[in-house]
């Protein structure tokens, strides 16, 4: 009965592996997006009573990825403004979205048609972290940026059998360096970047 049950217990296990997406490295080259598993989440302290949350819903992004050595792989990413999510609970009342998006006053996106970020550098910090400074324009004015960038995993994706890259960021930017100053400090002027990204190969 024992040796029943570590049978079946080693069977179960091989079945569990078996079913799992490989750990392997993914080859180099160039990665699209998966807009459906992807999400660019902004917060701001509003007067100090928390922070307020929002995200956009149109990203497109290409990553150019060196598995072997990665601080050369390359990233550029091109955000729609007018696709801003506030969930504001009051739509009948007050377009909120609609208002943040295009007043002149915040990101004015009928001027300013894409938020863009294209990498400059990457620097590893750790055998799965790292650090990514690259070029932030927003209102059509272009900072640096630095996003603290967590490499989740490298797979063979189990439903399209193509590789799969998946990371998470955080970052911190200061919206009055880019010419938005309404409500601040009342809205505060640092906002944080909570980005999240699966990546396929073309």
């Amino acid at each position: 009965m024992i040796k029943s049950a570590l049978t079946a217990a080693a069977l179960s296990l091989a079945l569990v592996l078996a079913a799992a997406p490989s750990q392997a490295q993914v080859p180099a080259g160039t990665y699209k997006l998966d807009p459906t598993h992807a999400s660019v989440t902004w917060k701001v302290m509003h007067m100090g009573l928390s922070n307020y949350t929002a995200r956009f819903t149109k990203i497109d992004a290409t990553l150019e990825y060196d598995p072997a050595n990665k601080a050369q792989s390359k990233v550029s990413v091109t955000i729609d403004p007018k696709s801003l999510k506030t969930d504001y609970p009051f739509p009948d009342k007050t377009d909120f979205d609609t208002k943040l998006s295009m007043g002149e006053d915040w990101f004015n996106a009928g001027q300013h048609k894409t938020i863009t970020f294209t990498s400059t550098a990457v620097e590893m910090t750790g055998e799965k972290t790292g650090k990514v400074t690259g070029d932030l324009t927003l209102l059509g004015v272009t900072k640096p940026v630095v996003l603290d960038v967590v490499l989740n995993a490298e797979i063979e994706h189990p439903m399209t059998k193509k590789p799969a890259i998946g990371f998470s960021a955080t970052g911190t930017i200061k919206r009055s360096d880019f010419g938005m100053t309404k409500f601040v400090p009342m809205v505060a002027d640092e906002v944080q970047l909570l980005i999240e990204t699966e990546f396929l190969a073309e």
